[in-house]
């Protein structure tokens, strides 16, 4: 239906004034109780939380962002693009309140346990595209930078430091298997 300006005095159509209410919400109007459960959604994965980053997603297309989404699914960060003003609701009295200054203009969140993870999906994404733009991130309760947040991508994550621990607690194991090893063989040839 379209809608034209009517003239002062005329009769508008039967419904006319709902729908331009309608249109002047925009295209996701949330009522109360879908506000609600978006920030009753967001504090449950913010109390687990570690770490929060924040980023810029303006211009990135929508295969981007699906690659984008599954990349964040894969290291288990909760990455959603969301209301500022339902995220600062969401992290008042947590540990993240003080990211809610950086809270402003199209911003998606990435949310994660581990320390390292939201930073290095969202840091990485960013390397590989120039329109999306770390803003700010918090972990322990420090806010950091666009820089914070690139240097926390930088650390290795917890697999990672696992991995390396297990290699270093194995090196010396199979280095004293081999020297068995050789000592048997050794006196096998000493005795043959």
């Amino acid at each position: 239906m379209l809608l034209r300006k009517v003239a002062v005095g005329a009769v508008r159509p039967k419904g006319a004034r709902r729908v331009m209410n309608e249109m002047e919400k925009g295209p996701m109007g949330l009522n109360l109780d879908d506000k609600k459960a978006v920030v009753a959604g967001v504090s449950a994965q913010v109390a687990d939380a570690q770490t929060i980053v924040v980023a810029e997603y303006k211009g990135i297309g929508v295969t981007q962002l699906t690659r984008l989404r599954a990349q964040a699914r894969k290291s288990g960060v909760y990455l959603r693009v969301l209301k500022n003003t339902l995220v600062r609701r969401a992290v008042s009295g947590s540990p993240f309140e003080s990211l809610a200054e950086h809270m402003s203009g199209p911003l998606i969140y990435g949310i994660s346990r581990d320390p390292v993870a939201a930073a290095k999906v969202l840091s990485d994404f960013a390397r590989t595209n120039d329109k999306m733009v770390l803003k700010a991130g918090c972990h322990a309760g420090k806010v950091m930078d666009k820089a914070g947040v690139q240097t926390l991508a930088a650390i290795p994550s917890r697999e990672e430091l696992l991995a390396r621990l297990a290699g270093v607690m194995k090196a010396p194991v199979s280095g004293f298997a081999v020297a068995l090893g050789a000592l048997a063989r050794q006196r096998e040839e000493t005795t043959a």
